[in-house]
């Protein structure tokens, strides 16, 4: 059997489970697509919070920053993971007590105001729409390598699955899908990185394989690598980080940003109880655990055989000759997400760090640049490919990945149709409007951002995790600090909080958009992506941190300059924060 038609087998028996669980769960009320009716058990919704979160970004694209860039990208996990402790300790459980369906009819109640409630639903849709271009960027990688298509139509493909079963099935039918796409992505991810942890290390647990010993060369794994990429002019993949300022607002931009995020903070509505909430996010941290404990033996197994495939000897003396790439390379020639150029006509591919520094050594060797440009996204995807697994792993893999994509997308989704159906039509345009008339508006207003973010992921500005992580800044900066406002301060009032997330948003769209584009349209924007350009070497992705600390700082000015809030909203807070019936402690 073809590996195509073992791929269609994978992926098609995959999706047609999820489409049924979403046609089984199919929303009949407003509740059930918001909320699955409030009725999720903790593990459930702790599994269905794994699949949220381990997007394309985690699965497809984070190994493959960590491979390109080892220790500098593991804040990707630092960040992504110390966000859920913050999420379950401070905001979940009080938001599930205060029982609203959205975040911004949190803000709206909690700051008595419709303005207010109109800010967080532009925060919200400007963080999702770009969190969903990250994910149809991934998910169209994955379709295009494993339906033999280019990037483009894979990515229209993709736009089109996710379309039929976010808008059928509503909250209800994508929890119960999630769950099955965590168990779907969780193996597929696990298999294949146990497969090639035996091949290089003998250790069949990847987390300790890491640290184990490499087979053919009898070095520790992480030293053989380091071995292999310097003589090729790559910095040591355990160097420690230069800009550290960067690194540490990096990782607090991607923490904050997840206690920040609508489609994750809106799975907590789902439960019967406060205590379920935090049973959720323990949960969910066990589940996500087992993929994030994985992923960093993933990156540099792969780096590892990718190096080793050019260079079979170990050394870069002899790389391939072009004629005899193996035929993971042709396959993924076809989607453009490979490219060779023969710049000094050789014949052979020269993989190679080209910059100035490697620049006199290169020359020695007769190199005239760099000849062949892999996508960091695929090298998950095409691990097992490069290590020779069976086939049947190679489409497993290919279910994981657009599981991984998918669920998220789904969630993202989900998100941006309740904050305009909900939150915008129903709560401020139109309050009247019908149950049937509120969900026809969910559906649509899902269907014009799958669109959107079909559009711009065709040309994102960054991997699918860097995209990911753009979007995570721009909730630390606008929603993260309402939403620790609204629930630990009673001192700040409408005014503060909608000047502090407008002043965060703009701050940090505008940083953003300097460097990779106005509305992320390429080729809009004004200076050069790189180090050197970044104002106090801090880089876009890690902007939200201090689009945070502008909105708390905006928001507190402005309330203490202002009125204190009613009293029945100081003692909404208190209500939220304080078990009913509690008193002052005494002494015994």
């Amino acid at each position: 059997m073809s590996q195509f038609a073992i791929n269609l087998i994978f992926v098609g028996g995959s999706f047609l489970l999820y489409i049924l669980i979403a046609i089984w769960a199919k929303a009949g009320s407003t509740k059930d697509f918001y909320v699955a009716g409030g009725g999720v058990h903790p593990v459930t919704n702790g599994m269905a919070i794994g699949a949220d979160w381990m997007s394309a970004a985690s699965f497809i694209s984070m190994a493959g920053l960590i491979a390109a860039g080892g220790y500098a990208n593991s804040t990707f996990l630092m960040g992504w993971t110390g966000g859920y402790v913050l999420l379950a300790m401070l905001l979940a459980p009080y938001l599930r007590k205060f029982g609203k369906f959205t975040v911004p009819e949190f803000i709206g109640d909690r700051f008595y105001s419709k303005n207010a409630r109109l800010v967080a639903v532009i925060c919200l849709i400007v963080a999702s729409v770009t969190y969903v271009i990250g994910q149809m960027a991934g998910a169209g990688v994955a379709f295009s390598r494993f339906l033999e298509v280019d990037a483009t139509t894979g990515l229209m493909i993709a736009a089109v699955v996710v379309f039929v079963y976010a808008v059928l099935g509503g909250m209800k039918g994508i929890t119960y899908t999630q769950v099955a796409q965590y168990c779907v992505l969780i193996i597929a991810y696990t298999i294949p990185a146990v497969f090639i942890s035996l091949q290089l290390t003998g250790n069949p647990l990847p987390p300790l394989g890491l640290f184990s010993t490499h087979v053919d060369s009898g070095m520790p794994i992480l030293d053989k690598l380091n071995q292999v990429i310097t003589d090729l002019g790559f910095n040591e993949y355990t160097a420690d980080v230069d800009n550290k300022l960067n690194m540490v607002l990096f990782t607090l931009s991607l923490m904050i940003g997840t206690a920040g995020l609508p489609h994750v903070i809106i799975r907590f509505f789902t439960v019967p109880k406060v205590a379920d909430a935090r049973w959720s996010a323990g949960w969910a941290l066990v589940f996500i655990a087992l993929l994030y404990l994985t992923a960093p033996a993933v990156a540099s197994m792969a780096r590892l055989n990718l190096m080793t495939t050019i260079y079979p000897d170990g050394t870069s003396a002899a790389p391939i000759q072009y004629d005899e790439r193996p035929q993971w390379i042709k396959e993924w020639e076809v989607t453009g997400l490979i490219q060779y150029t023969d710049k000094n006509e050789d014949g052979r591919i020269q993989l190679y760090n080209d910059v100035p520094s490697f620049e006199q050594e290169a020359d020695a060797r007769g190199w005239k640049g760099n000849e062949l440009v892999v996508n960091r996204d695929i090298l998950v995807l095409a691990n097992p490919e490069i290590a020779n697994l069976p086939g049947w792993v190679i489409g497993l893999i290919a279910a994981g990945g657009l599981a991984a994509a998918l669920s998220t997308a789904a969630g993202l989704l989900l998100a941006i149709s309740s904050a305009v159906s909900h939150d915008l039509i129903k709560g401020s345009i139109n309050p009247n409007i019908t149950e049937k008339g509120e969900l026809l508006a969910a559906r649509i207003s899902m269907a014009v951002a799958i669109v959107v973010a079909t559009w711009l992921g065709a040309n994102p500005p960054g991997f699918a995790a860097q995209v990911v992580a753009l979007a995570f800044g721009i909730a630390a900066a606008s929603l993260f600090p309402a939403l620790m406002m609204g629930i630990f301060s009673k001192r700040v009032n409408n005014t503060g909080a909608i000047a502090g997330m407008l002043t965060g948003l703009g701050f940090t769209l505008a940083y953003i958009f300097v460097y990779k584009g106005w509305l992320f349209i390429p080729g809009t924007n004004n200076l050069p992506d790189t180090p050197e350009n970044w104002v106090l070497g801090i880089s876009p992705l890690s902007i939200g941190a201090i689009g945070a600390v502008v909105n708390f700082a905006v928001a507190f000015i402005v309330s203490n300059a202002t009125e204190e809030p009613p009293v029945e909203i100081q003692e909404l807070v208190e209500s939220v924060r304080y078990p009913r019936g509690a008193g002052q402690s005494q002494d015994h």
